[in-house]
């Protein structure tokens, strides 16, 4: 009898344990993706070397405008209006009735992934007082470390995979996630003039990148306090008697 509430409390210690170590790879990924929905983001996107001018006659600052504008609509709580009602000087909307359509789903997506972001982050608060209140800080950093861990082998494929073939994890990831071929354009629209396949290439190198460093990081702080607390707990030997 005395054994069942220890078992059970076991179970739960292990249930949180896992719970924490498999948000971590998803809370990170989707920090990550929540920093390139940034303006400072786009401003380091269109200065990077190499990055193409437009053909079509955007300046810098032009990109940079209408990019930021756009980015602003996908994480706010505006209509898809927000983008209609943007026009160029000469009267011409921004976007035609396809890229609106396109934006309209890409917003539905981003808002998905930024309430997914919101209950990982509640997840990695409840699932880590929780276990530390059943098992203390040594298990919720080996939890820690652990899930880092995971994150830096699942970041390291992806980043394999989208190197080995960038159209291959490009093309998949609209198919999975858009209707048919409502994602593809003309290159004289806005939106392949805003964001064309170089942004996109460095979009997934960022996340890679960012992902990696934020696990990098957990991994080896948790790392160091555990290490920290083992050599603690080790006991000083005893000096050895002299003779007088």
């Amino acid at each position: 009898m005395s054994t069942q509430p220890s078992a059970r409390r076991q179970a739960w210690v292990l249930g949180f344990r896992l719970a924490l170590q498999l948000v971590i790879p998803l809370v990170l990924f989707l920090t990550s993706i929540r920093l390139t929905l940034t303006h400072a983001y786009v401003d380091l996107a269109y200065r990077m070397p190499g990055f193409p001018s437009d053909p079509y006659g955007f300046t810098h600052q032009d990109r940079q405008k209408w990019a930021e504008i756009s980015m602003d609509y996908l994480v706010n709580s505006a209509g898809i209006e927000f983008l209609a009602n943007q026009h160029f000087q000469d009267g011409q909307p921004i976007y035609n009735q396809r890229e609106l359509r396109h934006m309209s789903d890409v917003k539905a997506l981003t808002q998905t992934f930024l309430a997914l972001w919101a209950a990982g982050l509640l997840g990695l608060v409840v699932f880590g007082a929780a276990l530390w209140r059943l098992s203390g800080m040594r298990d919720l950093w080996l939890a820690l470390r652990n899930g880092a861990l995971w994150t830096l082998f699942l970041m390291a494929g992806l980043a394999l995979l989208s190197l080995a073939s960038f159209s291959f994890v490009f093309v998949g990831f609209h198919h999975l996630f858009f209707k048919g071929d409502t994602w593809l354009f003309l290159y004289s629209d806005t939106l392949i003039r805003l964001f064309p396949e170089r942004f996109w290439q460095q979009v997934f190198g960022f996340l890679a990148l960012a992902t990696l460093g934020e696990a990098g990081l957990i991994w080896w702080l948790a790392s160091r306090v555990l290490s920290a607390r083992g050599s603690a707990n080790v006991p000083a030997e005893s000096s050895p008697p002299t003779d007088l």
